[in-house]
């Protein structure tokens, strides 16, 4: 699945409370459990610099943002489509309150899209993304749905990195204090 990409559906999800309802008791298959929703932010509108091919700024001036547990979405109901961000590609997120107004402020990284890894020479780019909430308010909790949802997917890059210092690491037990 592309780091970003256009969708022309919402995909299906449910709230927390269904998700309890679904997972009291085991499933048939824990890959067939929808989506679960974490925070849903109507009324809200996104910049993305640099613009995305097929998102215009018109399509990004009015609409819905979902934090779901498996993608970030924004919803753009007049457009009938919507952007669909997955969270490793989001390197950072954070509350801003700059001259934009109060956002969420995101910087993605599509370098995980490609399959090489930039060289030492060229410079990486980011593409800024900016989720603009009506109320100040709702900042806090919508970081915080990103937050919980980030860690459910994991940096693979950092994974690896942890693996290599496994070794680092030695039990008390196994030290000789002779």
């Amino acid at each position: 699945m592309p780091g970003i990409s256009i969708i022309t559906a919402l995909p299906h999800f449910v709230t927390q409370e269904e998700h309890r309802e679904l997972t009291s008791s085991t499933p048939a298959s824990f890959s067939e459990l929808p989506a679960v929703l974490y925070h849903q932010e109507s009324n809200s509108s996104i910049t993305l610099d640099p613009p995305l091919d097929g998102f215009s700024t018109q399509d990004c001036s009015s609409g819905t943002a979902y934090v779901l547990s498996t993608v970030l979405i924004f919803w753009s109901a007049t457009a009938g489509k919507g952007l669909q961000v997955t969270y490793p590609t989001i390197s950072l997120h954070a509350i801003s309150r700059a001259k934009f107004g109060p956002s969420i402020y995101c910087q993605l990284d599509e370098t995980l899209d490609v399959d090489e890894e930039p060289s030492a020479d060229e410079e990486l780019e980011l593409r800024e993304l900016r989720i603009n909430a009506q109320s100040e308010a709702s900042l806090e909790p919508m970081f915080e749905a990103l937050s919980q949802c980030a860690a459910l997917h994991p940096d693979e890059a950092e994974e690896e990195d942890e693996e290599e210092f496994d070794d680092a690491f030695i039990d008390a037990d196994d030290v000789d204090n002779t």
